[in-house]
């Protein structure tokens, strides 16, 4: 430590002397006590770590700046120019708007989640949805929960607590956030039997593996990661004869939630929820978030039998979903009574569709704008993804506005800015891939850069 920076910090003054100064009581007098309290607090503690002398003038706006900082959310709405559609840190899927409409009406008053209108008596929150989700799959009954996981924990609870559950060990798989799927399983109270090796599984792997003790077989789909070369797995139709003859359910954790098949538009490789059940899985299992393109939640689908033990399992209160999502849920599954309507109006699967000519027309747009205002932008082809583990080999043909100069200092004043744009460097280069951005924030869009590089 050097003695000037010894002395800065002997010299810092009081929490009570600043209070009394006319430019920190002008804040009071708009903003509560305690809150300009702590701002002074951070704005000390600052200069203290930093070892600067401030004067006068510089105190006020430290605390200033501090109160801005308090008074910021942490949760804010951000622009994704990553090119990752379902960009898990970026919150994956946005909502449609009619889903966005569902929560506004449901959240200003109070609902009939747990009350039966026809009956006057309490009611489950577990019939909302089920309906949709048996006309849109062809299941027998469903049950949503609060994720994916949650589902897997309490499928396994229900269905093979005390019991084993085989599954491949080309299945037991990472998922984000350093969570892994046999960590998941074993919280449930099953015991995993793992068969096969990590690339190749048989079916005289399962058949080996089944004993008395036996209660379910689980099929987890890669969905995060790709396998290709010496490979061999087993499908749930081939597996379909082999638990039918020891009367064994099938778990098949699906993960994306797909409804429709997008094949007709490049993408290919991810089975639907409806295909799953028709293989023969007793339970399929879904994000609601993914390629559903609805909020956060985890969907079962399956036999009656199954979700109803699922129904009455004590894991289930802990992980029920609330009204919101289940309003969310609704109105994104009602689009989808018309594919093309769910095309055209769920974000996710309109971002996922768009021709690649479309994106160069926007980012032609965007560039043309921002160069107005003497920023260098250039448009070029880019290779974007769906994301959220879902087809994890796919480069989606796409454009990007390219941003000349200092690369890293652009992708951080875009992050620092009031709307942060989420950009990718590339080449050395800031990419804004359009592919991601909902095409109502084209303006929003060029209005943060001109903003953001002035």
């Amino acid at each position: 430590m050097t003695r000037g920076s010894h002395d800065a910090r002997r010299a810092l003054p009081s929490v009570s002397s600043l209070l009394e100064t006319a430019e920190v009581q002008s804040l009071i007098d708009r903003h509560p006590r305690a809150l300009v309290v702590d701002a002074i607090r951070d704005a000390i503690a600052a200069a203290r770590d930093s070892g600067t002398a401030l004067s006068h003038s510089d105190w006020h706006s430290r605390i200033s700046e501090a109160l801005v900082r308090r008074q910021t959310r942490s949760l804010v709405g951000v622009i994704n120019a990553t090119g990752v559609v379902l960009h898990t840190n970026l919150g994956r899927a946005p909502l449609a708007a009619a889903a966005v409409e569902a929560i506004r009406e449901i959240a200003s008053g109070y609902t009939n989640l747990e009350y039966d209108l026809t009956e006057g008596t309490r009611g489950s929150r577990y019939v909302h949805c089920v309906s949709l989700l048996r006309e849109l799959t062809g299941a027998e009954d469903a049950i949503v929960v609060n994720n994916c996981a949650a589902a897997l924990i309490l499928a396994l609870s229900a269905l093979a607590r005390g019991r084993e559950v085989v599954i491949s060990r080309g299945e037991l798989v990472e998922i984000g956030g350093s969570f892994r799927v046999p960590d998941i399983m074993g919280r449930s109270g099953a015991a995993l039997v793992e068969v096969g090796t990590t690339n190749r599984t048989h079916v005289d792997d399962y058949v080996r593996a089944i004993g008395p003790n036996t209660g379910l077989i689980a099929k987890v789909h890669q969905s995060n990661f790709a396998q290709t070369g010496f490979v061999a797995s087993v499908d749930v139709r081939a597996l379909k004869s082999i638990a039918a003859e020891h009367d064994i359910p099938i778990l098949h954790d699906l993960g994306s939630g797909l409804l429709v098949d997008l094949a007709n538009y490049g993408l290919s490789g991810e089975p639907t929820a409806a295909a799953a059940l028709d293989a023969g899985a007793t339970i399929v299992l879904m994000s609601g978030d993914k390629l559903l393109g609805g909020p956060q939640c985890g969907i079962a689908l399956g036999s009656r039998n199954a979700i109803a033990r699922m129904r009455k399992d004590p894991f289930a209160r802990a992980m029920r979903v609330d009204k919101l999502a289940i309003a969310a849920l609704t109105a994104t599954l009602e689009l989808y009574r018309d594919e093309e309507r769910a095309v055209s109006e769920i974000p996710t699967l309109a971002m996922l569709t768009a021709s690649p000519e479309s994106v160069r027309e926007r980012c032609e747009t965007v560039a043309s704008s921002i160069a107005r205002s003497g920023i260098t932008a250039t448009v070029r082809e880019s290779d974007a993804s769906v994301g959220a583990g879902a087809f994890p080999a796919l480069a989606i043909p796409s454009y990007a506005v390219t941003i000349a100069g200092d690369a890293q200092a652009i992708e951080k004043r875009l992050r620092a800015h009031t709307t942060p744009v989420i950009s990718r460097i590339q080449d050395d280069a800031i990419m804004l891939d359009l592919r991601s951005v909902l095409p109502s924030q084209d303006g929003e869009l060029a209005d943060c850069i001109r903003v953001a590089l002035s």
